[in-house]
C-alpha cells in the first residue's frame, strides 16, 4: 500500500435548493476508492462554507488515473431522510500535488437528466482543493483504509459504508470549529478537468445556461435578517396609537400669524417674514410684502439630536433690498417649554409680544413632541431647512382613483354626407383622456361596424369624445362630426344580467358651411361596469380585488382586519443610479396597499435615515400584497430629473400570523445592467390583526376576483393593455398632489414593466417549472428503483402495500389523504419563520451574464445596440426556440401516435389494436378487476432477472405507430 494519500478540502458552495422550505441544510458526501467520508451539516444556509480537510489512503499509486472522486451534495430534510443537490465527478489525472493545487469552483451536476437541458447545470457550485500529498495534517483524521480483500478492480469502483466509529472519525461535528484553510497558493489557468458527464457543453450563443460570474466563497448576504427594536418606547410607556415605530422626540414650533407689527422702512411699508434659531438651525417663513398682519399657519420640527442650544430664537425680520431689518424677537427656554403626548389635545397658540417699544404680536405655539403628533406631517424638519422645494419633504397619504372600465360598442352610422366625387373611407375614433382607439375602415355612407372597445376612466370623469373621420389622403383625415358624451348620462351596470340599452347620437360638424350633418347619426352601446376589478397591478401580487362600484364594496365584502406597517429605519444606503452628481442620499419611502399610498418624509444628506412612522390599512383579502419602496428624492433644488430607484419589497398577508410583530431587516436589491446590487437593509415592523378569523378562512373559498371576471372574462392581452392604461391614469393623477408622487415611483411600485421580455426571467421560469415537476420525476425515480429491486426489503414492502389496497379499493382514497396530511404534519417543523422576500437566486440575478443584462435593460421597441448585437440575440432567441420546437413537436407526436391507433392510417397496426381490445374485453369480462390490477402491477414490479433488457412489446409497438411528423415540409 502507497503512503500518499489524497487530500481535498470541501471550501464552500453557492447551492439552489429544489423546495421552497427556505433554506438548506447542506453537507457534502466524498467518495474516492471505496471509502467514504461526510463533511459537517450546515444549518438553513443556502451559502455554506465548510474549509474541511479530508484525506484519502491510495492503495494503488499506479492506477491512480484509473480512479476518480466523487462529491455528492446533500440537504438533510430530517434525521433519516436527505435529498441530492448535485454532484460532481473529478478524474484521477486532475490530481495535482499540494504546492500546484488551488480551489476551484465546480458546476454540481443533477443526477438524471433534465427535458430543459440549460437547466442541468443550475443546482450551484461546490469549490474544492484536490491534492496528492505524503505529509497530510495531524489536525484532520485520516479515513481508515478499506481492508484488501475490498480493494475493487481498475474498472469496477464500488461504493461501500464505513463503520460508524470510522465515520465519526472522518466526520467532524457540526458545532466544531472548522480547520484553518492551508494559505493559498497562485491560481492556475484553467480548472481541473470533470468527467465527461459532468460537464455541461456551451451552446453556440452562449448565456442559454447559467454562467458563473466569478465565485465568491463569502457571497453578499441577501437574506432577512430578524431585528429586536424597542417598540413605542418599551413596555413602560404609555400606550399610543404608534406601537409599532421607536419614539422619535422633536420640538415643535407652529407660528400662526401676526398682528400690528411696527413699520421699520421710511416709506412705511413691511415687509415680514420670521426666523426661529436654535443653535446652528436656521428656519425661514416665507414673507408678505406691506402686510402688518400677515398669516403663516407654519410649522418647524427641530430633531432632539440637533438641539445644540437651550434657548429658542423666534426672531421677526423686515425683508429689504441691502439688509433685512429687525422687527423683535421671542425667547423660550428649553427647560420650560411643555411636552405633549398623543392623542391628548394640540396646545393651543397664544400671543406674544414682539417688541415692547413698538407693539407687534405674534401668534404661535411651542411644544414636544413625537412622530404620533398631528404637526408631524406638516412640519418642515431641521435637516432640510436648505431645501428649495420644501413641499417634496413632507410625508404624505394618497388614494388611488377610483378606476373603471368603459365599455363602447360601435354598431353603425346613417346619413354620412361625403364632399362629391370622393370615395367614401370612414371609421370611428374613440378618445378619451390619453387613451385612443378607432374602428376599421369601412366603405359605405351608411356603415356599419359592430366593433366592441374597452377603456380605463378614472373618478372625476373627463368627457368621452367620440368622432367619425374620413380619410381623403395617406396622412390625412377629415373630421365629419363629433359628439361629446357626458358620464352623467352613461349607464352602469354591476353585473352580467342586466342589459343596457343601444343609443343614438347626433353628430356636430365644426364646419357648417361645408355640410350639413344634421340627420347624421352614431348608434352606440356604452356602459359602465362596475362590477370588475381594474388591475393596476399584476395579478400575482396585487393588493386590492374589489370591485369599482360602491355598492358591492360595503355590502359584499366586508373588512376582515387590519394591517399596521412601521418603517423604521434604513442602513447602509448607496447611492442610486440616477443620483448623477449627488454625493449623499436623499431617501423617503412608498408604501403601497389597496387604493391608499403613503409617503415618508424625505430625510437628507444621510446614509442611515431614520424614519419610524407608523400607517394602517384596512384588508379585505388574505392573498394580496403589500409593497414598499425606496427612493432618493431629486427634486430638493428644483430639478425635473426623475427620482432614484433604491430598491423595494413585497409582503404577502397571507403568510403573517394574526396577531404577531414581525421586525425584520430587508435588504433592497436592485438589477443593474452591471448586476445585482444591495442598495442597503429597510428595518421594517409588520402587525396584521384579524377582526374575523371565521371571514378570513370563509374568504379562501370565494372567488378571488369580482364576478364579472367570471362571467365576461377579457383577453390576457387585452388585460395587460388595460393594466397599461390604468397605471398611467393613477400616475398622472397622483402627479398633481403635493407633493407630487412621480410617474417613476407609480411605475416601480406597480412593477409595469413586468411582462418585458426577459432570458433571466424565461430561465427563471423554467426552472420554477423542473422544481416543480422534480417530485413527481423524484417519484418516478424512486418507483423505477422499486421495480429494479435495488432496494429488496423496500420492493417487498411495497408489494404488501400494493396487494392490501388491490383487495381493499376503499382503502385507497383514505390513506391517500392521510398520507397528505402527515406529510403537512412532517414538514411544519420546517415551516418558514420570516416572511418570504425577493430571491435573488430563484430570478436567477446573482450569477447572470452582463450581455442578458445589457439586453434585459436595452430600450423597446427599438433597440439601441448595435445591428450585430441585436443579431446575435435573435440568433440565440432562434436556438432556444428550436429547442422548445423539438420539445412541442415530440409530445404532438406522441398524440398523433394515440390517434393514430383508430384512424386506419397504419392498418395493419389498428388491426392489430382492434383485436387486443376485442381479446382485452373478454379477458377483463371473464377475470375479475381485482386479480387484473393485481397481476398488471406484480407484472410491472417484476423482479430484474424476469425482465428483458430491450423495451417491452407494448412500447415498441406504440413507437411504431406514424405521426404527422413525415408530412411536414
Amino acid at each position: 500500500m502507497s503512503n500518499l494519500k489524497l487530500g481535498v478540502e470541501v471550501i464552500s458552495a453557492r447551492l439552489k435548493p429544489r423546495d421552497d422550505y427556505g433554506g438548506v441544510n447542506a453537507f457534502v458526501e466524498l467518495r474516492f476508492d471505496d471509502q467514504k467520508v461526510k463533511s459537517s451539516t450546515k444549518i438553513d444556509d443556502s451559502s455554506p462554507v465548510w474549509n474541511e480537510k479530508f484525506f484519502f489512503n491510495i492503495s494503488e499509486t499506479e492506477d491512480l488515473s484509473n480512479l476518480f472522486l466523487e462529491a455528492y451534495v446533500y440537504n438533510k430534510t430530517s434525521s433519516i431522510t436527505k435529498s441530492c443537490l448535485g454532484k460532481i465527478r473529478i478524474l484521477g489525472t486532475a490530481f495535482l500535488p499540494y504546492s500546484e493545487a488551488v480551489g476551484w469552483p465546480y458546476p454540481l451536476e443533477k443526477e438524471k437528466w433534465s427535458m430543459f437541458s440549460f437547466a442541468a447545470a443550475s443546482g450551484g457550485e461546490l469549490a474544492l482543493k484536490v491534492f496528492v500529498t505524503d505529509n497530510p495534517s495531524p489536525k484532520v483524521p485520516n479515513v481508515i483504509p478499506p481492508t484488501p480483500n475490498k480493494i475493487p478492480s481498475k474498472t469496477t469502483h464500488r461504493v461501500h459504508n464505513i463503520p460508524k466509529t470510522e465515520k465519526s472519525k472522518s466526520s467532524p461535528r457540526g458545532d466544531q470549529k472548522p480547520s484553518q484553510p492551508q494559505p493559498s497558493e497562485p491560481q492556475r489557468p484553467q480548472p481541473p478537468p470533470v468527467m465527461e458527464s459532468s460537464r455541461f457543453q456551451e451552446p453556440r450563443f452562449g448565456s442559454l445556461i447559467p454562467t458563473t460570474m466569478g465565485f465568491n466563497p463569502n457571497p453578499p448576504d441577501y437574506s432577512i435578517k430578524q431585528t429586536n427594536p424597542v417598540l413605542g418606547g418599551g413596555r413602560r410607556a404609555r400606550p399610543s396609537a404608534h406601537d409599532l415605530v421607536e419614539p422619535m422626540e422633536f420640538l415643535f414650533i407652529k407660528i400662526v400669524k401676526a398682528r400690528d407689527l411696527p413699520r421699520m422702512d421710511k416709506t412705511g411699508s413691511l415687509d415680514p417674514y420670521i426666523e426661529v434659531k436654535l443653535g446652528n438651525f436656521t428656519a425661514k417663513t416665507k414673507h408678505f410684502e406691506k402686510n402688518q398682519n400677515p398669516v403663516w399657519n407654519e410649522v418647524f420640527a427641530f430633531s432632539k439630536s440637533d438641539q445644540q442650544s437651550n434657548v429658542l430664537d423666534v426672531i421677526v425680520m423686515d425683508k429689504d433690498v441691502i439688509k433685512d431689518d429687525f422687527v423683535g424677537l421671542i425667547q423660550f427656554d428649553l427647560n420650560e417649554i411643555p411636552t405633549r403626548v398623543a392623542p391628548d389635545s394640540p396646545l393651543a397658540p397664544e400671543w406674544y409680544r414682539v417688541n415692547h417699544e413698538r407693539g407687534g404680536d405674534v401668534m404661535l405655539a411651542v411644544w414636544f413632541g413625537t412622530q404620533a403628533d398631528e404637526a408631524f406631517s406638516d412640519a418642515t424638519y431641521s435637516d432640510a431647512l436648505n431645501a428649495v422645494n420644501k413641499s417634496s419633504l413632507r410625508s404624505k397619504v394618497y388614494h388611488s382613483p377610483r378606476l373603471w372600465y368603459l365599455r363602447v360598442n360601435v354598431i353603425e352610422a346613417q346619413d354620412l354626407v361625403i364632399v362629391p366625387d370622393r370615395f367614401p373611407n370612414p371609421s370611428v375614433k374613440i378618445k378619451l383622456g390619453i387613451q385612443v382607439v378607432r374602428t376599421k375602415p369601412s366603405h359605405s355612407l351608411n356603415p356599419r361596424w359592430n366593433e366592441e372597445f374597452t377603456l380605463v376612466a378614472a373618478e372625476p370623469f373627463e368627457d368621452l369624445i367620440i368622432s367619425i373621420e374620413d380619410r381623403v389622403a395617406v396622412n390625412r383625415e377629415e373630421t365629419l362630426g363629433e359628439v361629446h358624451i357626458p358620464f352623467g348620462s352613461i349607464s352602469r351596470r354591476i353585473d352580467d344580467n342586466r342589459t343596457v340599452p343601444d343609443q343614438w347620437f347626433s353628430l356636430k360638424s365644426e364646419n357648417q358651411r361645408r355640410v350639413r350633418f344634421a340627420t347624421t347619426r352614431l348608434h352606440l352601446n356604452v356602459c359602465l361596469e362596475g362590477g370588475y376589478h381594474v388591475l393596476d397591478e399584476s395579478t400575482y401580487y396585487s393588493s386590492d380585488f374589489r370591485p369599482s362600484m360602491k355598492e358591492l364594496l360595503s355590502h359584499k365584502q366586508p373588512s376582515i382586519g387590519v394591517l399596521e406597517l412601521g418603517i423604521l429605519r434604513i442602513e447602509g444606503l448607496s447611492l442610486s443610479q440616477e443620483t448623477g452628481k449627488k454625493e449623499t442620499v436623499d431617501a423617503y419611502c412608498v408604501a403601497k396597499y389597496g387604493t391608499k399610498w403613503v409617503r415618508t418624509r424625505t430625510i437628507t444628506n444621510c446614509f442611515n435615515p431614520r424614519f419610524n412612522e407608523q400607517y394602517t390599512w384596512e384588508v379585505y383579502e388574505p392573498a394580496t400584497v403589500i409593497t414598499i419602496g425606496v427612493f432618493d428624492n431629486n427634486q430638493l433644488n428644483g430639478s425635473n430629473k426623475g427620482d432614484g430607484k433604491i430598491g423595494k419589497i413585497r409582503v404577502r398577508i397571507s403568510t403573517l400570523e394574526s396577531g404577531r410583530i414581525y421586525t425584520n431587516s430587508y435588504p433592497l436589491l436592485v438589477l443593474r445592467p452591471s448586476g445585482v446590487k444591495k442598495m442597503g437593509e429597510l428595518h421594517l415592523a409588520i402587525r396584521f390583526s384579524c377582526s374575523s378569523y371565521i371571514q378570513m378562512l370563509v374568504q379562501y373559498w370565494k372567488p378571488l376576483l369580482p364576478k364579472m371576471h367570471y362571467a365576461r372574462p377579457l383577453k390576457v392581452v387585452q388585460q395587460e393593455i388595460l393594466r397599461q392604461h390604468a397605471v398611467n391614469l393613477v400616475a398622472a393623477r397622483l402627479s398633481r398632489a403635493e407633493p407630487p408622487l412621480r410617474k417613476e415611483v407609480v411605475e416601480y411600485i406597480s412593477d409595469s414593466n413586468s411582462h418585458f421580455w426577459s432570458m433571466r426571467k424565461s430561465r427563471a421560469n423554467l426552472f420554477r417549472l423542473s422544481s416543480v415537476f422534480s417530485c413527481l420525476l423524484g417519484t418516478g425515480e424512486w418507483f423505477q428503483d422499486i421495480c429494479r429491486w435495488k432496494k429488496p426489503l423496500a420492493s417487498t414492502a411495497i408489494h404488501v402495500v400494493y396487494f392490501v389496497l388491490v383487495c381493499s379499493p376503499e382503502m385507497i382514497l383514505p390513506v391517500m389523504c392521510f398520507c397528505l396530511f402527515m406529510v403537512a404534519v412532517w414538514n411544519y417543523r420546517l415551516r418558514p419563520r420570516q416572511p418570504p422576500h425577493m430571491d435573488t437566486r430563484i430570478s436567477f440575478a446573482d450569477n447572470i451574464h452582463p450581455e442578458e443584462l445589457n439586453e434585459e435593460f436595452d430600450t423597446f421597441p427599438y433597440s439601441s445596440q448595435d445591428p450585430g448585437i441585436v443579431k446575435m440575440r435573435y440568433e440565440r432567441l432562434r436556438s432556444i426556440a428550436s429547442r422548445a420546437q423539438t420539445v412541442v413537436g415530440d409530445i404532438a407526436g406522441q398524440g398523433e401516435r394515440v390517434h393514430a391507433l383508430l384512424s386506419w392510417r397504419d392498418p395493419r397496426a389498428t388491426s392489430m389494436f382492434m383485436v387486443l381490445c376485442f381479446v382485452s374485453s373478454v379477458v377483463l369480462y371473464v377475470v375479475p378487476f381485482k386479480v387484473f390490477v393485481l397481476l398488471t402491477g406484480l407484472y410491472i414490479m417484476r423482479h430484474p432477472r424476469f425482465r428483458g433488457k430491450t423495451p417491452p412489446g407494448l412500447v415498441n409497438f406504440f413507437r411504431r405507430l406514424p405521426a404527422k411528423t413525415d408530412c411536414m415540409l
